[in-house]
C-alpha cells in the first residue's frame, strides 16, 4: 500500500497541507483554550482582590429593628387631585415644573364615595345592567 493510505494515492503537497492544517488547526484550539483558562483564572483572582477591599457585611447587631410601637401597617387616607389653574386670555400658561410637585392633597371628609343604587358603577354606562 503506498504511504498516502489509499491504494493508488499519491503523496501530493495538497495531502500535506490539509494533514499539517489539521495538526495546526489542533495547535490553534489547544493555544485559544489554554489563553481561555488564562483569562477565567485572571478574573477571579481579580475578583478575589476586589472582595477583599470591600466593607464586610452588617453583623447582625448592625441590621435595623421594629420601632418599639411595632410594625407600621398600612394607612389609607382619601385624596383629591390639585386642580390646574385656568388660563385667561392675554396670561402666560404655567409650565409643569411651575404646577410644583403635589398631584393631590388629602380630603377633610374621609368617606368613601359609595355607588348609586341601580348603577353598575361602570364609567359611561348609568344603566341598571339589563339588557
Amino acid at each position: 500500500m503506498p504511504e498516502g493510505g489509499y491504494p493508488g494515492s499519491m503523496n501530493t503537497p495538497l495531502e500535506q497541507t490539509a494533514a499539517a492544517g489539521s495538526s495546526a488547526g489542533m495547535v490553534a484550539i489547544v493555544v485559544c483554550g489554554l489563553l481561555l483558562t488564562a483569562a477565567l483564572v485572571g478574573a477571579v483572582r481579580l475578583g478575589i482582590r476586589v472582595r477583599r477591599r470591600e466593607l464586610p457585611p452588617p453583623r447582625r447587631s448592625e441590621q435595623p429593628t421594629l420601632p418599639e410601637s411595632g410594625p407600621v401597617r398600612e394607612e389609607r387616607q382619601m385624596r383629591e387631585p390639585n386642580e390646574v389653574p385656568q388660563v385667561r386670555d392675554g396670561e402666560k400658561r404655567l409650565t409643569p415644573h411651575e404646577l410644583g410637585n403635589a398631584p393631590s392633597r388629602p380630603v377633610e371628609n374621609r368617606t368613601r364615595p359609595h355607588r348609586q343604587p341601580g348603577s353598575t358603577g361602570s364609567f359611561g354606562n348609568e344603566g341598571s345592567g339589563a339588557s
